[in-house]
């Protein structure tokens, strides 16, 4: 008892301190610290024992090999996207849905599902297409809340469809196959991407004049690419994704491998799309900056995890569902509540963090496979990032647009983004039904 009054104490404190502003890492630690000294008889002894655990965790956390694959990922989709590519196969996507009405709005769901592929982070897809799509959509008279609300929903794509930074950090904390999670997310996302290009469609044909008016695009007025641009760019993307994805899914090199071949292949892509030195440097140092606070939020929640144990709580609420009698859809209904709740104050990762470890063993006890909960679970921390009132991939849309036209308010886009909301949670509700769409490619490769 004496353990979980400790553990209680311990979660209290560090949902105080995220919300006075803390970052997460420090809370984590200092939390993490304070729990260990606790435990340990609050002497001498103990706070030596605090520093040894510090020390190494932290060393545990830079030398395991696995780690190397967040920057490195990362640094293949800041290649790539700096180079230019994206923005060709947008405009050149563009121009081949010029006879489909709502074309902008669709161009910029699939254009996000591609730089999906090559970045894995919801938030950079947000802030990248919040510049490229937003003034093409304004210019052709797009009502401004669904042109906003579009690049916001679809954003979310980012963390869906491989490789993903959240599925690469639920690997790791659950001890899952990473290249199995990146497999068993491609399906979830090209049917959400699905059901999004449905709802453009459907907006399009009942609601013209959200898409323009519904008149037909001038010839003229279509931002065309050229067509040698076009296809070097695409064939480029198209070569790193099948390279790297295909080489981890084949077993032909590790996820870590897999994302050194990737950063290397961005490289040579950004380079022939005439990516200059000074660039390059700026994207390295760049990630650096990005994915720093990454690996310490991972360390951090890591001994975080190893404290709660030590206090009892994660098997306390593990007894709490599984012996409660509550039906088990219920039991993930709560799950998706929390990390809906989560999603309004604090970003995915450090979601993750706080309840992968401890969720994970509860669904697979109650009978969900491992993967198809995965994917619930990023499906529905990245739905909590477009939750007002704190929904971090609307601010960075509002963020990121606020120079082309600061006129729209955070309200408008939180509107707009709602029915992709709507349709991110049924397809939540799907895979929990069918949980088949995750699984069955994890099974025919591996």
């Amino acid at each position: 008892m004496f353990e979980l009054n400790i553990a209680v104490v311990l979660v209290v404190c560090l949902v105080f301190l995220v919300a006075i502003g803390v970052h997460i890492a420090v809370a984590l630690g200092m939390t993490s610290a304070l729990g260990i000294f606790w435990i340990l008889g609050h002497d001498a002894n103990a706070f030596r024992t605090v520093q040894v655990m510090l020390a190494a965790k932290a060393y545990e956390g830079i030398r395991d090999y696995v780690f190397a694959v967040i920057p490195l990922f990362m640094l293949m989709g800041e290649f790539i996207g700096k180079s230019g590519a994206i923005t060709d196969v947008y405009r050149g996507i563009n121009s081949m849905l010029r006879r489909l009405p709502g074309r902008l709005a669709i161009a910029t769901v699939v254009g996000n599902a591609l730089f999906s592929f090559v970045t894995g982070v919801s938030i950079a897809s947000a802030a990248a297409f919040s510049r490229i799509a937003y003034p093409e959509m304004k210019r052709h008279s797009y009502h401004k809340g669904f042109a906003l609300g579009t690049v916001a929903g679809s954003s979310c794509l980012g963390m869906l469809i491989p490789p993903s930074v959240l599925m690469i950090v639920w690997g790791i904390l659950t001890e899952t196959s990473i290249g199995k999670i990146f497999l068993a997310g491609v399906l979830p996302g090209l049917m959400l991407m699905a059901l999004f290009i449905l709802y453009v469609l459907a907006v399009a044909l009942f609601k013209p004049e959200m898409v323009g008016g519904g008149s037909e695009v001038k010839e003229e007025e279509i931002d065309e690419v050229p067509p040698s641009q076009f296809f070097t760019s695409l064939i480029g993307i198209v070569i790193v994704v099948v390279a790297v994805l295909g080489g981890i899914w084949f077993g032909l090199f590790s996820p870590t491998e897999g994302a050194g071949v990737g950063a290397l292949l961005g490289l040579v892509l950004a380079i022939i799309k005439g990516m200059r030195y000074r660039e390059i440097i700026d994207s390295i140092l760049s990630v650096g900056r990005t994915s720093g606070p990454i690996l310490l939020l991972l360390v951090t929640a890591a001994l975080y995890s190893n404290t709660l144990a030590m206090t009892g709580l994660a098997n306390a609420i593990e007894s709490l569902f599984l012996e409660s009698g509550i039906p088990h859809w219920m039991i993930i209904g709560v799950m998706v509540l929390i990390w809906f709740a989560l999603g309004m104050i604090i970003d995915s990762i450090s979601i993750m963090l706080l309840t992968a470890a401890i969720f994970a063993p509860i669904a697979v006890k109650l009978g969900y496979d491992p993967l198809a909960f995965a994917i619930i679970g990023i499906i529905a921390i990245e739905a909590g990032l477009l939750t007002p009132p704190f929904g971090l991939l609307v601010y960075t849309v509002k963020s990121a647009i606020h120079g082309l036209d600061p006129t729209v308010n955070v309200m408008t886009i939180f509107k707009s983004s709602t029915p992709y909301w709507i349709l991110m949670l049924i397809g939540m509700v799907l895979i929990i039904l069918f949980p088949e769409i995750a699984t069955i490619l994890p099974k025919l490769l591996f």
